[in-house]
């Protein structure tokens, strides 16, 4: 089942993650894609505010990972692994703990960039693309397998 929302500034894209981010379950993967600047980042930003993880809310693409513990869990969650597969082969993506962080029961993984790295995705996971339609709209279309 698709849901597909439109969102005509970053500010709606940052609601629309935290309203998402209030009905998420433990041991989920989100996985994000669409162009550089459809609004990935900022969707993050807005579920990591909807879940309280502390600020900043930066592009883990440098850095690959940024672990977000939280203070307090919410509908058992303790942590959020934000993961960039952006600058990785699919073989360093397994290195770094790509299965350690899907089989984490209390965490969920927000993953950029699938496509670099899908072999290795797991079957069941929220897909989230991103598309531009003018300077300020985007199309998210949301979808869950299975």
């Amino acid at each position: 089942m698709n849901n597909v929302y439109t969102t005509i500034s970053a500010e709606e894209t940052r609601k629309l993650g935290h309203e998402l981010a209030v009905q998420i379950i433990p041991g989920t993967l989100i996985c994000l894609s669409g162009d550089l600047g459809a609004g990935k980042t900022t969707f993050t930003q807005g579920f990591l505010r909807g879940l309280g993880a502390e600020g900043p809310y930066i592009s883990p693409t440098f850095v690959i990972m940024k672990q977000y513990d939280l203070g307090q869990p919410v509908n058992g969650i303790e942590r959020i692994y934000h993961v960039d597969a952006y600058r990785v082969e699919m073989k360093d993506f397994e290195i770094l703990g790509f299965s350690e962080w899907c089989g984490d029961k209390k965490g969920i993984i927000i993953l950029e960039w699938p496509e670099r790295v899908s072999d290795i995705l797991p079957e069941k996971r929220t897909e989230i693309v991103f598309k531009n339609v003018s300077e300020d709209e985007r199309e998210i279309t949301i979808t869950s397998f299975p």
